[in-house]
């Protein structure tokens, strides 16, 4: 169980799914700043992107600065590269809509602001503040429904919210500690997000999914080890990110990720890919100082540039056109406290074979105080079968026992249960390639009433029969 989160399987879908396991301001810069190079590459939609003399692309992760020296948006139609929001301190993280026709992005009226969401029409003119708050909100995206994801600075981190474009009805998507990081709205509804591994507390960047009530939330893939950064589904339907130096994919067809064959060079993230193919890339290109744009043909030898700045990175590049609207994920919670969670045998693991045979199951949450505390015990079938009741939008793990009460394995990181929440794992850590095996489990024929680990009562393990 050395995992950030569960493999799952959604029980309240009609179909049922086999998931994958769980500023300071700075003045306003001339355009002329950002000049196009000569001999660049021409891309025939305007872009969008972020110039920042100083672009720390994982400080938000430890809930720091991204842009400590400021940030602004400029926006390139015919090879021009102009101030899209002149009349703001500070501006960053666009984010096209659906249409065309609408930017939302992250922004400070005033240097001593705090980030805000901002729209602003693509064709230019006043930028709007959408909502107004005491702290941090960055990263906005746009989600089907007149709806949008960001993140929200909070004591405990940057916590993921979605809401109505104008700041209402709001729904938390996060429900632990930590600092979670919206990346990217995928086709079928899901929230693609990063944050640290194991869930929330580790120091490794990785990649996380959830639905935009927040249930559901797991890993995109489990080969855990290499920081994973700044993921974009593409046209294909594949996720391409960071490691730094390289770039990666997630394709469906694999169970673990795909080596990218891309130009030398370091890279900030958020791919995008336009509809000739190529993709914009904010590369820094050996011997280079900052960050640059360049407009690559994957398989090509070399990235092309398309604008550069010798005293700023350009990062965080979007291209300015109608794009398909994802899916719109109709929430199946009920209007509980708590969710059910059943495991079809926590004996399978890729993490290695298990050192004695599961008797029962500890389930813990972390206190108000931080420190962990056990909800409850529950039995363990001798097929590795358990089913348990958890309270709802907290801190959750699972951690192994074996007959005398010592631990053979446990979750390193947390995870969430939505309340109203019903869901399977497969198995511990057993990656997106571990079908459920076709049998009722025996924790079922044993009860159809889950152990209440809530708090409220503890249950002594049983199990071993």
């Amino acid at each position: 169980m050395r995992h950030g989160s569960p493999i799952w399987l959604l029980l309240s879908s009609p179909a049922p799914l086999v998931l994958a396991c769980l500023l300071a301001a700075q003045s306003h810069a001339p355009a002329a700043r950002s000049q196009p190079p000569a001999g660049k590459a021409s891309v025939e939609t305007p872009i969008i992107f972020t110039a920042a003399p100083v672009y720390d692309s994982l400080a938000a992760l430890r809930g720091g600065e991204r842009f400590p020296q400021g940030a602004q948006l400029m926006i390139e139609r015919d090879g021009t590269p102009m101030p899209l929001v002149p009349q703001l301190a500070a501006s960053a993280d666009a984010s096209v809509s659906f249409d065309g026709k609408i930017i939302l992005f992250a922004g400070k009226q005033q240097p001593g602001d705090p980030w805000q969401i901002w729209s602003v029409s693509a064709d230019g003119g006043e930028p709007q503040r959408q909502v107004a708050a005491e702290t941090d909100l960055i990263r906005p995206l746009w989600m089907p429904g007149g709806r949008m994801v960001y993140a929200r600075r909070s004591p405990r981190g940057f916590a993921l919210e979605s809401a109505g474009l104008d700041g209402s009805v709001v729904q938390k998507l996060s429900f632990i500690p930590g600092n979670f990081i919206p990346d990217d709205v995928l086709r079928d509804g899901r929230v693609l997000f990063e944050t640290g591994f194991p869930l929330g507390s580790g120091a490794t960047p990785e990649m996380f999914l959830v639905y935009g009530d927040g249930s559901g939330v797991e890993s995109v893939r489990c080969d855990h080890g290499v920081g994973r950064e700044h993921g974009k589904q593409m046209l294909s339907g594949d996720i391409v990110f960071t490691h730094g130096s390289k770039l990666a994919r997630f394709t469906s067809a694999l169970a673990e990720e795909a080596a990218i064959a891309a130009p030398a060079g370091s890279f900030a993230g958020d791919v995008v890919e336009t509809q000739d193919g190529r993709w914009l890339l904010s590369v820094r290109k050996p011997g280079n100082g900052h960050f640059e744009l360049a407009a690559w043909q994957p398989g090509a030898a070399q990235a092309q540039t398309i604008a550069r700045d010798d005293e700023r990175d350009l990062v965080q590049p979007v291209v300015v056109a109608p794009r398909a609207v994802p899916n719109r994920h109709p929430s199946a919670l009920h209007d509980w406290k708590t969710g059910n969670l059943l495991a079809l045998n926590a004996r399978l693991t890729r993490s290695g074979p298990l050192t004695a045979q599961p008797q029962s199951v500890n389930v813990e949450t972390i206190g108000p105080d931080g420190r962990t505390v056990v909800l409850g015990t529950a039995p363990v079938e001798s097929d590795g079968s358990f089913f348990v009741q958890a309270r709802g939008d907290e801190p959750l793990r699972f951690i192994l026992l074996d007959a005398a009460g010592n631990k053979i394995r446990a979750e390193d990181g947390w995870f969430w249960v939505r309340g109203g929440e019903q869901r399977i794992c497969v198995g511990c850590h057993t990656g997106p390639e571990r079908a459920p095996d076709n049998r009722v489990p025996q924790i079922l024929l044993r009860s159809t009433t889950p152990a209440d680990m809530t708090g409220s009562a503890k249950t002594v393990a049983t199990g071993g029969h």
